[in-house]
């Protein structure tokens, strides 16, 4: 079990429920699931995968990329299949250190790449590669730190530590998601990608978490996962299991989480959807009009 700050930092999780609710991000529906993605999703294949995957891969691009560079991707790179949207939101940091800014940089272009790379898949495999849905940047990163009990008026472009926490609300996310995704792959090729977009992601969330922990920022990390364990909803078995770990672990530090095996988590679409969607079941957070594509 991971180690929680004291309830004076972090909300109750019936506090936090509220909150959610309050903010419009939760829906009434709940979801049937099915066995690999957790949900009432139709049979997917590879392409839908893909999607998905794109679809993650827009938000940490334009995040990183405005934080880094103060721009978005680039028109060419956000065309596809169904409703092209705007993204809300991000400015340059002002970043203190020359670290965190090269830092910045390298996981900037990563994500770019990986967009790139992810519609060129797409493409060359006869698939249509989905358009950028609508991104916001601002109000659903407010919305998830006030619900995590961090102060208000959260802007993660505020200064470099704010892009830090900023990046760790979603940097487990992709790693968890894309470790879940694997099983639902058919093509061999495309699962050799898809496991070195996993490692590149992992080398990104460690590398957050790591100068999160140098900074002694364990406190405001837990009510971050705290607030991904509370969302994310059952795992693929209907178990509400608890998938996410905070910095300390037994009082030790915790830059890989893992479970007993030493093996990092999986989470389904579902789940992933979930913490995107700030607890919403259809859209809302991070994706106010949802994703584009079958998984959604």
């Amino acid at each position: 079990m991971t180690e929680h700050p004291s309830s004076a930092t972090v909300p109750s999780n019936a506090s936090r429920r509220h909150f959610v609710g309050l903010a419009g991000l939760t829906a009434a529906a709940v979801f049937g699931t099915n066995r690999l993605t957790g949900s009432a999703q139709p049979a997917v294949n590879d392409f839908d995968i893909l999607n998905f995957a794109l679809n993650l891969e827009y938000l940490e691009a334009e995040y990183y990329l405005r934080a880094a560079f103060g721009r978005g991707l680039a028109a060419a790179d956000v065309t596809g299949t169904g409703t092209l949207g705007q993204v809300t939101g991000g400015t340059r940091v002002p970043f203190a250190s020359s670290a965190i800014q090269q830092y910045a940089y390298e996981i900037a272009k990563d994500e770019e790449n990986h967009v790139k790379f992810l519609r060129a898949a797409i493409t060359a495999r006869g698939g249509a590669p989905v358009a950028r849905p609508t991104i916001n940047l601002q109000e659903s990163f407010a919305a998830a730190a006030a619900a995590a009990g961090l102060p208000s008026g959260f802007n993660p472009y505020a200064d470099e530590k704010s892009f830090l926490l900023g990046a760790f609300i979603f940097e487990d996310v992709g790693v968890t998601g894309y470790k879940g995704a694997a099983p639902l792959l058919v093509n061999k090729d495309i699962l050799e990608a898809a496991a070195g977009l996993l490692a590149v992601e992992s080398y990104h969330a460690s590398e957050i978490r790591t100068v999160l922990f140098a900074r002694g920022l364990t406190s405001e990390t837990q009510a971050i996962s705290d607030l991904r364990d509370l969302v994310d909803g059952p795992d693929a078995n209907g178990l509400d299991a608890d998938l996410d770990q905070g910095l300390v672990l037994n009082g030790n530090a915790n830059i890989v989480p893992t479970d007993a095996n030493g093996l990092v988590f999986s989470r389904t679409t579902r789940q992933v959807l979930n913490i995107v969607y700030l607890g919403g079941t259809t859209a809302g957070g991070f994706f106010p009009d949802g994703l584009n594509g079958t998984i959604r």
